[in-house]
């Protein structure tokens, strides 16, 4: 079976300071956290294979964030 891909926006209150893809929305989501916590990651498009899903984060706009500290 394939691997399923999902397109997320990642957010702190009302800001969004990540947009990306994952198999694994809830790991991903506890990834962030540790940069940004109390953050939430909402999914926005899937499930879709890789190659719809990289095409779908190009088209994206690209969030810039502070370096980490």
């Amino acid at each position: 079976m394939a691997t399923l891909y999902y397109g997320y926006h990642y957010y702190v209150g009302n800001d969004k300071k990540h947009s990306g893809i994952t198999t694994d929305a809830e790991r991903r989501q506890t990834e962030h956290q540790q940069r940004w916590p109390g953050g939430r990651l909402v999914v926005a498009t899937g499930p879709m294979t890789e190659p719809q899903a990289r095409a779908w984060e190009a088209q994206q706009t690209k969030t810039i964030t502070p370096e980490r500290q």
